[in-house]
């Protein structure tokens, strides 16, 4: 075993799990995470909802219950939902308090169903906010044209976001701009920015496994020696765009009011590829103010035998321009690239989604009891 994890976090890394479950809650192994792997955070997305309820493990007892009182599908996983998250939150509140609120968090993301919907979304964020009633919850907006009003509008209300599913750069650039504006509607409504905060949740492996399947698909040696190389290149120019805008006038200005940065978080950091290292997304984007959401295999991966060498982003800039240049040029167009992945993500975790509404009917159909 490295002390890779310390190393990591010592380095600014804030390690977030990308995973939860009602038995990780009450089996004690998220509290044995935070004590011996530095994990400070916990992310939650509907298909790790889908695969933790559907599994069934703590459940039976809740759904029984929800059954009894005849609640609607849609109810039933969100008093489900938000429990496991109450719970969690709970757990990781010392780490939270420690770090005066930058940590020890933990995110609900909206229905995804409401991925195009900006008020929908809105007031599904307040919602989930006030279900939970925990300070260290974040709520999860998709990055999608529809949720940029809603960041800002629900920000605005001091309501602190993780916002998902970005895969441009040019994207993430709208989302600090949205997130900007937020704070200046709360800070014009007199409320505590100190209280506010925000992560954005950059994808990183997806980019690498579209990008080297069109790579594959031309062959080429030119193709074969840019594969591996895009998703890199992508979430370090995102960190270049992250210190651009935290480093300029406008935001000086609301940071003297308290306000705090909106931190990168690299996101999708299991590696797909068996070609590459396991621990690829973790020891290559090392760099202050970020944090990292990893699946358990890949958390375990970069105890094991991370690598964690210092800041691994600071004078990337130029390699990695020339990185996504050279795919440009091989006629892989990036714009249609991160256009489709969004697609996708939201297609995905809505699909996810109806498989969870699905699996929940069926186990409080099993679960009602009988009449008489």
């Amino acid at each position: 075993m490295t002390d890779a994890l310390k190393r990591l976090s010592e380095e600014g890394v804030a390690i977030w799990l990308d995973d939860l479950s009602r038995k990780r809650i009450t089996s004690g192994n998220l509290a044995e995470l935070i004590d011996q792997q530095h994990v400070v955070g916990v992310t939650t997305n509907p298909s790790i909802f889908q695969k933790a309820i559907s599994g069934g493990d703590g459940y039976e007892q809740q759904v029984t219950d929800l059954a009894a009182r005849k609640v609607t599908v849609d109810e039933a996983i969100r008093m489900i939902t938000t429990a496991d998250v109450r719970d969690a939150a709970d757990i990781l509140r010392p780490v939270y308090d420690a770090t005066g609120g930058q940590d020890g968090r933990v995110s609900i993301e909206v229905d995804p169903r409401l991925a195009h919907e900006t008020t929908a979304t809105i007031a599904e964020a307040k919602q989930l906010a006030w279900l939970v009633d925990r300070p260290n919850t974040l709520i999860k907006i998709p990055a999608t044209k529809a949720g940029l009003p809603a960041i800002t509008e629900v920000i605005g209300n001091g309501i602190s976001v993780n916002v998902t599913l970005i895969f441009s750069l040019e994207r993430y650039r709208e989302v600090m701009e949205a997130y900007l504006a937020g704070l200046e509607k709360a800070q014009a409504k007199g409320l505590d920015l100190s209280l506010i905060h925000s992560v954005a949740s950059f994808f990183v492996s997806r980019v690498d496994t579209e990008i080297d399947k069109r790579l594959d698909a031309l062959g080429t040696t030119e193709a074969k020696a840019a594969r591996g190389k895009a998703a890199l290149a992508n979430a370090r120019l995102a960190y270049q765009a992250y210190e651009e805008v935290f480093s300029n006038g406008r935001w000086a200005a609301l940071e003297s009011a308290g306000a705090n940065k909106q931190r990168p978080l690299w996101a999708s950091t299991g590696v797909k590829d068996p070609a590459y290292k396991d621990t690829l997304y973790v020891d290559d984007l090392v760099a202050p103010n970020t944090v990292n959401t990893m699946p358990e295999a890949t958390l375990a991966a970069t105890e094991d035998h991370g690598q964690i060498t210092g800041n691994t982003i600071a004078g990337t800039y130029e390699q990695a321009r020339a990185d996504l240049d050279a795919v440009e040029k091989l006629g892989i167009s990036y714009d249609d690239v991160v256009q489709l992945l969004e697609d996708e993500g939201v297609e995905k975790f809505a699909a996810s989604w109806n498989d969870l509404l699905k699996s929940t009917e069926a186990e409080l159909e099993r679960l009602a009891p009988s009449e008489g």
